[in-house]
């Protein structure tokens, strides 16, 4: 049995979501490749044991915020934010939210951006949450209202929508 046996069908699979978890925990298409390159090269050093029992998907995931943490802590590397537009006739107003979303979800700190992306962009609970961070679960939860707070002082006209 070769030992990378069911790793390309399980990249295919989930390749798409991982990538969109990846670039909502860092904001920047070329970092979410980077990201998600370095999180499946060691799923694929792990993945015998990972495909016999563990969870590929929530050791990827798991993985791919643990390395977002610890590229912002080591190379404190500069995620981008993201110029928002004038409003005119070439942007929607989705588009203008979705741009501001997107730079205030980058002056989160990256357990925050972490804990909101998780949560609301992937619907996981709180425990799911708090496993695939390795955190308990009341951090989670203070994460969660520290985060939200941020956000809603941030895009205070989006607060109550």
């Amino acid at each position: 049995m070769d030992r990378y046996e069911g790793f390309h069908e399980f990249v295919r699979a989930r390749q798409q979501s991982l990538m969109r978890t990846a670039y909502l925990l860092v904001g920047d298409a070329h970092l979410a490749e980077d990201l998600l390159q370095t999180v499946l090269a060691r799923v694929a050093t792990h993945w015998a044991k990972l495909s016999k029992g563990g969870n590929p998907e929530a050791y990827a995931r798991k993985a791919l915020v643990n390395q977002t943490i610890s590229w912002r802590r080591r190379k404190r590397v500069e995620l981008p934010g993201v110029p928002l537009p004038e409003v005119g006739r070439s942007h929607d107003e989705a588009t203008v939210r979705r741009l501001a979303l997107e730079q205030a979800l980058a002056q989160l700190t990256p357990k925050q951006r972490a804990v909101i992306v998780l949560r609301f962009y992937e619907d996981r609970t709180e425990h799911e949450t708090a496993q695939l961070m390795g955190v308990s679960l009341g951090t989670v939860k203070s994460q969660t209202h520290y985060a939200l707070s941020k956000l809603r002082a941030l895009t205070p006209e989006e607060a109550y929508r």
